[in-house]
């Protein structure tokens, strides 16, 4: 009851934070590799951060060149919680360690349809 509402609750609220990178590496092995470091590390996050409601690290298998090796879905209980992750420094530790083995970034933040209306 009262999913309909239009008022803004903040524990209502689901930010969805998705990004996806290549990874470095000179052969499949290496980037393998590195796809595992990188899911272990963001992996050991989720009950680290405040507000984040839910992780996954996915590792790309189709192999199709205009696949992104990695992605990861999240979801934020505000805006506000998804910006203090930014600069969290759990996060920033992570990124540190993750340094030069991510090469291409995409990401998209969104509040889901459903929540807007």
């Amino acid at each position: 009851m009262g999913h309909h509402s239009n008022q803004t609750r903040p524990s209502g609220e689901r930010i969805k934070h998705i990004v996806m990178w290549n990874v470095a590496g000179s052969n499949d092995s290496e980037k393998q590799a590195a796809a595992a470091i990188v899911k272990a590390k963001f992996e050991s996050l989720r009950s680290v951060i405040p507000g984040l409601l839910h992780l996954e690290i996915g590792v790309d298998f189709s192999q199709v060149d205009y696949a992104c090796d990695i992605v990861l879905y999240s979801e934020f209980d505000s805006k506000e919680t998804l910006a203090a992750y930014a600069t969290h420094p759990a996060h920033l530790r992570v990124r540190d360690d993750l340094e030069g083995m991510r090469i291409a970034r995409h990401q998209v933040d969104y509040v889901p349809e459903e929540i807007i209306r």
